[in-house]
């Protein structure tokens, strides 16, 4: 190559909106859809977040749920809550 100019990529065709509901895109990207804001919960609401909820919020932003409950809460903590 010479130039130092881009190169132009062929990309194959978008199927993202072919199928009910865009279902190319499901199957591609999976069904993880970012939530729009950041968790705001204190250290306490945490500390005291029962376990459905808690699943939920990690299961939201594609986060692993393993472990007891006490290392998902430990591990949302971590993720989630930033040092002042």
């Amino acid at each position: 190559m010479s130039g130092g100019g881009m190169e132009s990529v062929a990309r194959p065709p978008s199927n993202m909106g072919n199928g009910p509901n865009g279902q190319h895109a499901k199957e591609r990207c999976g069904n993880f859809q970012m939530p729009l804001h950041y968790p705001k919960y204190t250290r306490a609401e945490y500390e005291t977040m029962p376990d459905w909820k808690l699943d939920c919020l990690l299961r939201d932003y594609g986060l692993p749920i393993t472990g007891d409950v006490e290392q998902r809460r430990k591990f949302a903590m971590g993720a989630f809550l930033w040092p002042h």
